[in-house]
């Protein structure tokens, strides 16, 4: 066990390592990179790329290069994006964008293939049922890396704090800027955010987010077991089998499905919500009233609560089945929405800053968790067609609202994000009729729980 254990701990700690960086420098972005919508533009080029590379990638990559290798290569390709921040362009930060969104399935896939082969041999050397063994080795994953949001965005508010230039005190014309009725200026204009935290500050802080990349890719290289060649081989033949031309046709054929079609705008949704918050809460509020330094602490808030969150409505939703958590976050994430529409941010009212992500993580974690375990329980004999669906309409949830980030007031994206959500609780509410209609009685809690370990595995 000891040796399996290590090897967890391994990809464990190098997933942490690599989305410290990544996570603080997402919720830069659009605080970072104002500048003609560059920062959000980078984050919808990575999706856009996921999205492709989701379909070719995986199957060849782990063939070729083995689970081991295949990590360390794509997160080397995370690593180019935090290097193209050190000089923002349009010539840098797209191109490591694509190259983001690339290596961002096969790191998923391997690391998934991984975890599932070193569970299942484990288990016929010790006796034990794979799927427990496995769901152990994902629980543990999980546990270390969620952590990351914290730590990433602690990062980049202590280091941006570090400025030496006084702050001055927003005015109230400035303020005016700020929120649902932004005026559609660079956040890190106003005063309050004083002309953006220093180029050293910045550079500082990119050089640790490229450390701590580099880290993970050298734990991984040295100290990760490569996976014995013939389970490996195995595993990915199934997959290339699947993934190339099966699992690509399948995923179009699965819509004919129409409980997949009703799935549609909840799945998207969730893009649509984590993108608001990534890319316009963070400067449209925070940077704008309070300053970039604030931006990490406040998504700490929001890491935090989804974190907590996720394991604490995994646990409970045998008990509250999932409509009632659905329609807790449904009301939490309309009451938000509704309030961010009438909010004006006031440095005053600093308490405020952090409540909002913290209720929106809570929703958060409702819509990752039971939206994933609602697509278990529906497609049980189709999952890798179900879940490619869940990857394609999330991501392009992401790329669409990233996409006409710099082209709207934040006012008309709320109505917008309110609209989407309208529309999947409404498709949402028909789909469970259907399912109510044909099926009267039929227990789901039981299959939620057998998959509730790994629903995570879908996120970038």
């Amino acid at each position: 066990m000891e040796r399996n254990l290590k090897n967890v701990l391994v990809i464990s700690f190098g997933f942490l390592l690599l989305f410290t960086a990544y996570g603080g420098l997402q919720s830069l972005q659009s605080s970072l990179h104002s500048e003609e919508g560059l920062g959000v533009a980078s984050l919808s080029v990575i999706y856009a790329a996921l999205i492709l590379s989701s379909m070719f990638l995986p199957p060849v990559l782990i063939k070729k290069l083995g689970c081991k290798w295949t990590i360390a290569g794509s997160m080397c390709c995370y690593i180019t994006y935090s290097l193209g921040n050190f000089y923002a362009s349009w010539y840098t930060l797209i191109p490591t964008s694509i190259i983001l969104g690339l290596g961002g399935a096969p790191l998923w896939s391997a690391k998934c293939t991984y975890l599932t082969i070193a569970g299942n041999l484990y288990a016929q050397k010790a006796g034990k049922i794979g799927r427990d063994v496995i769901n152990q080795y994902f629980g543990l994953f999980f546990l270390i890396f969620q952590s990351s949001g914290v730590w990433g965005n602690l990062i980049s508010s202590l280091i941006f704090g570090q400025t030496t230039t006084t702050v001055a005190e927003v005015s109230e014309e400035d303020l005016m800027c700020c929120g649902a009725y932004d005026c559609m200026t660079n956040a890190t204009t106003n005063t309050t955010a004083s002309s953006g935290p220093s180029k050293t500050l910045i550079y500082i802080l990119l050089g640790v987010y490229t450390g701590s990349g580099v880290i993970a890719v050298l734990l991984i290289a040295l100290f990760l077991d490569q996976i014995e060649a013939n389970h490996a081989e195995s595993e990915t033949e199934r997959m290339q089998t699947q993934s190339f031309w099966s699992t690509f046709l399948a995923t179009f054929q699965h819509l004919k499905d129409k409980r997949q079609c009703l799935l549609i705008p909840l799945t998207m949704y969730s893009g649509f919500e984590q993108a608001f918050l990534a890319g316009d809460y963070t400067k449209s509020y925070v940077t704008c009233a309070l300053g970039i330094h604030f931006v990490g602490y406040v998504m700490i808030s929001f890491s935090a609560a989804n974190s907590f969150c996720s394991l604490f409505f995994g646990k409970i939703s045998q008990f509250t089945g999932r409509k009632a958590l659905f329609a807790l976050a449904a009301v939490t994430n309309l009451a938000c929405l509704i309030a961010l529409l009438l909010w004006k941010p006031h440095p005053n009212q600093l308490a405020v800053f952090f409540i909002f992500p913290a209720l929106w993580g809570l929703a958060d974690a409702i819509w990752q968790t039971q939206t994933n375990a609602l697509y278990g329980v529906l497609f049980e004999t189709h999952k890798e067609a179900a879940f490619a669906n869940y990857r394609l309409w999330e991501s392009l949830g992401f790329v669409i609202a990233f996409g006409y980030s710099t082209f709207f007031h934040v006012y008309v994206k709320l109505y917008i994000v309110m609209a989407v959500l309208v529309v999947a609780i409404v498709m949402y509410g028909a789909l469970e009729y259907l399912e109510a209609k044909d099926l009267p009685g039929t227990p789901t809690t039981v299959k939620e729980k057998i998959i509730g370990s790994v629903v995570q595995q879908t996120r970038l």
